[in-house]
């Protein structure tokens, strides 16, 4: 990152400074709002030279930015643990060698450099169980884990580099190419896009494995830890037939973060709330508004349909409604990563001419007759 891995220490410094000076119930306001902030201002910076000033952007500016998002994920989640009372930091220490004792885990925790070039999200607790596990017993080879991602990672990209040899030989023409066609290739646009994260998923997760991470899950006693450090399986995330069920298994430890930080304390619309948040969290370009907001109305649209239709039907169309369901969940997922990943007006107008984008809004239209209808029963 070069110059700008000041961004990272900045932000720990400051965050350090707030966990010896701030009482432990209002560490995690003042760490979320200045973390934020700090973070809001770079993404800010980044569509300012790109938008206005035209000015090509480091790779190294956006390599730093990803990584400090990851480190808002760690700060604040440090935070609600000192809030909460699951983690005890004493402050009142009489020696330097005890302020060591108590900083440098901390410190260790927030700049670990394995999960800071791409996750997953590991709580503090079980970071430091971890640590401590390293030296009382040795952990297995992780040598056919790391084996095994791997050849994940390459089937991923074998499968990615056969969509975008077929996009570029097989190009969407909005005039003579048919409407199937044209859904088709969206489709597969968007895939290329969610497998990129997989793979990035995968890497990141062998990365961890080497170094010991992810081998004494059983041992763990927070039964929330339980699932392991992984941040979503392809055929689990991509097979599933509701988009409740997608939100969920997507990016899995980034969305267990926002439901503990904003769902789970919103007492007032939390699920827009927490899509807005994400939105927030990831840049605030115009086609993060439209992704992000599509993507918490259709998830409340699933709540809706699925409680309304099921119950009613027999279990033969059960398994039609499911496979339905995956077809519907596939074509709003798509409208979300082309919108999320072109990040301006032009990722919409081609959801709109290739007639993708009638899902989500057939899906939210359904949603306001099912309230209108819940209203008046």
């Amino acid at each position: 990152m070069g110059f700008y891995s000041l961004l990272l220490f900045t932000s720990t410094f400051i965050f350090i400074l707030l966990v010896l000076s701030v009482d432990p119930s209002c560490v995690h306001i003042w760490a979320f709002g200045i973390q934020m902030l700090w973070q809001t201002f770079w993404h800010l910076l980044i569509q300012y030279r790109e938008h206005y000033l035209h000015e090509p952007v480091s790779i190294r500016l956006f390599l730093a930015v990803s990584s400090l998002m990851l480190l808002t994920q760690r700060i604040t989640s440090v935070s609600m643990d000192l809030q909460e009372k699951r983690v005890m930091l004493t402050n009142n220490t009489s020696s330097r060698k005890q302020t060591c004792v108590m900083i440098l885990p901390l410190i260790s925790y927030t700049l670990s450099f394995t999960t800071l070039l791409g996750g997953p999200l590991c709580s503090y607790s079980r970071f430091v169980f971890l640590m401590e596990g390293i030296g009382l017993s040795c952990p297995s080879s992780p040598l056919a884990v790391v084996f095994l991602k791997l050849i994940q990672v390459l089937l991923l990209e074998w499968a990615r580099w056969c969509l975008i040899y077929f996009l570029k030989h097989n190009m969407y023409d909005p005039v003579n190419s048919g409407v199937l066609y044209g859904i088709l290739w969206i489709w597969c646009l968007a895939l290329v896009f969610r497998i990129q994260y997989y793979s990035h998923w995968r890497i990141s997760e062998g990365l961890n494995n080497a170094v010991g991470f992810g081998f004494w899950e059983y041992s763990f006693v927070d039964s929330s830890e339980l699932s392991g450090l992984s941040d979503g399986d392809f055929w689990t995330t991509e097979l599933s037939s509701r988009m409740s069920e997608y939100a969920r298994r997507w990016n899995f430890t980034t969305a267990l973060w926002l439901r503990r930080l904003v769902y789970m304390r919103c007492k007032h619309f939390p699920l827009f709330m927490c899509f807005g948040f994400s939105l927030w969290w990831h840049g605030l370009h115009v086609g993060h508004f439209v992704g992000f907001f599509t993507w918490a109305a259709t998830v409340k649209a699933d709540y809706h349909i699925h409680k309304h239709l099921w119950p009613q039907l027999s279990p033969t169309w059960r398994k039609i409604y499911t496979f339905l369901g995956w077809i519907n969940t596939q074509m709003i997922v798509t409208c979300i990563a082309i919108a999320v990943e072109f990040r301006n007006m032009s990722g919409l107008r081609l959801l709109w001419g290739t007639y993708v984008g009638l899902f989500p809004f057939a899906n939210i239209i359904l949603l306001f007759i099912l309230l209108k209808l819940e209203r008046r029963c």
